[in-house]
């Protein structure tokens, strides 16, 4: 068998060439999805140099040509938006970016449920793979599983240079200023908690406040309730306003000399809010808090720079950013690392052991105990690639404008409401349909093909805040479509066309 050559899976998408500006709209939008082309072919993205050197994978392996998909069938759901809604203008500046040039490479978006071709719209939740990813994993199993950072053969060099070629591409997404600052964890929630062990256990006692809004996700909450309990510090809601914006004057007045912790989303699972976290964060400092911002909705549809946000920890999960589940990141200052304690102990974080003694790696490999989810880095350094291959700017763009239809359309469906009006805000729509539940919507949905989420999306005393207990959300990403809205609309409206119970039927 002939090793293949990982890096060529792990290099981004073709992608279509920038083109001179033309005259747009006075606030520029997407195109329509049917007239959006394919992306011509370009040059892939730059690969970093800490990749490994292998020989080229034959012709029958990931070089080859992705297996075809099916033909995705005819929807029996209205593809076109209702009257009142206008279609999306030309963008400002056409094939920088198509979601038709994301939507290619992602094989699960050409399956149909139940006999409808799939609508996901369940982003918050999960993306879905690209080719490039799947490609990875496979080709890694197939040819370079290996164990990391303990052999000297070869298949352990190829496998730790792709491991720390990962965290090299970590370490460019988020703008960190060294490799050395990003240590590997589960996903956000891991990261969270071993912030709150590893620096919180040291730095906290009786009297202590741990801020957090009350807009945040159950994993920005919890680890802090369970280690103020043992420390007996305290963790202090941060109210909101009443279109779901952190409330600034309230948190600068719950700011003291007490505040050692402020836990912050840089963008909302439920309401997608888009808090101003450089401003919170620098007001946090001028108090001697660290700030752990919660990136888990942000990495995927926004530029982040961990440098400018002024944040002292920074986390996110891989699986919302088209990579594997079971692998994320934490990024932390130096300053930050240097108060951190060992959180687990094991392998791999050792220098030396002893029954006398034991002395530990250098960060950040001190944070990493037993064997790492190698794979998933695997998976996590082709989703980076794949992800930067576009140009930022635009799919950013693309999203709000998308969000922007979306959020026209929805208003055309009776007794429909969507949750939050925050001015700043990611491609998250959480609503409730009056005569409906939540649950009852999503299963409506799904037998057009259509996921959404419904429940209380692990943001409980965000959804306290309007009344609520449960809510359906639809979620976007780069690769959806506003045909996807119109048929997301669509659907709706003819549940509420049958009436309650309808759904059960």
């Amino acid at each position: 068998m002939t090793t293949p050559d990982l890096r060529s899976l792990l290099r981004a998408p073709e992608q279509a060439p920038s083109v001179p500006a033309v005259s747009s709209p006075a606030v520029p939008s997407v195109p329509a999805v049917q007239d959006v082309p394919a992306a011509p072919a370009a040059a892939t993205a730059a690969v970093p140099t800490a990749a490994p050197v292998m020989p080229t994978m034959p012709a029958t392996g990931a070089a080859a040509a992705p297996a075809e998909v099916p033909t995705t069938p005819t929807t029996a759901v209205p593809a076109t938006p209702p009257a009142e809604v206008p279609g999306l203008p030309t963008t400002a500046q056409p094939g920088v970016f198509s979601p038709e040039s994301a939507r290619k490479d992602v094989p699960i978006l050409h399956r149909t449920v139940n006999g409808q071709p799939l609508v996901w719209l369940d982003n918050g939740a999960t993306t879905q793979k690209p080719r490039q990813v799947i490609e990875a994993v496979s080709a890694y199993y197939s040819a370079a599983n290996s164990n990391i950072h303990r052999g000297a053969h070869t298949m352990a060099r190829e496998a730790t240079e792709l491991y720390e070629a990962g965290r090299n591409a970590v370490a460019q997404l988020l703008g960190a200023p060294s490799p050395d600052t990003v240590m590997f964890v589960r996903g956000t929630t891991e990261a969270i908690n071993l912030v709150a062990q590893s620096w919180g256990r040291g730095h906290l006692g009786p009297g202590d406040d741990i801020l957090v809004p009350v807009l945040e996700h159950h994993s920005d909450i919890v680890p802090w309730q369970l280690i103020a309990e043992e420390t007996r510090a305290r963790v202090v809601p941060v109210p909101l306003t009443p279109d779901g914006d952190i409330d600034q004057d309230a948190y600068a007045d719950l700011l003291s000399a007490r505040t050692q912790m402020v836990v912050v989303s840089q963008a909302s699972n439920v309401l997608g809010t888009v808090p101003p976290v450089r401003e919170m964060t620098a007001l946090a400092h001028r108090y001697g808090a660290k700030v752990l911002v919660d990136g888990a909705q942000a990495v995927a549809h926004m530029p982040v720079d961990v440098q400018e946000l002024g944040a002292d920890f920074y986390a996110f999960s891989g699986h919302k950013l088209f990579a594997p589940t079971g692998i994320g990141a934490l990024y932390a200052t130096p300053e930050a690392m240097a108060e951190m304690r060992p959180w687990q102990g094991g392998g791999n974080m050792i220098e030396s052991v002893s029954f006398e003694r034991t002395t530990f790696a250098p960060m950040p490999h001190m944070m990493e105990a037993g064997t790492g989810h190698i794979s998933g880095v695997v998976g996590l350094l082709a989703a980076i690639d794949w992800l930067r291959g576009f140009d930022q700017q635009a799919v950013a763009a693309y999203e709000q404008a998308l969000m922007s239809y979306a959020m026209q359309a929805m208003a055309t469906v009776p007794g429909l409401e969507v949750i939050g009006s925050a001015a700043e805000r990611i491609a998250v729509m959480t609503f409730t349909l009056a005569g409906h539940d939540p649950a009852s919507v999503a299963n409506w949905l799904d037998k057009d093909g259509i996921a959404v989420r419904a429940g209380h999306h692990c943001a409980q005393p965000a959804l306290a805040h309007y009344g609520l207990e449960s809510a359906a959300r639809a979620s976007f990403a780069l690769y959806n479509t506003s045909g996807e809205v119109d048929q997301l609309v669509a659907s709706l409206r003819r549940l509420q066309e049958a009436g309650p119970g309808a759904e059960k039927a």
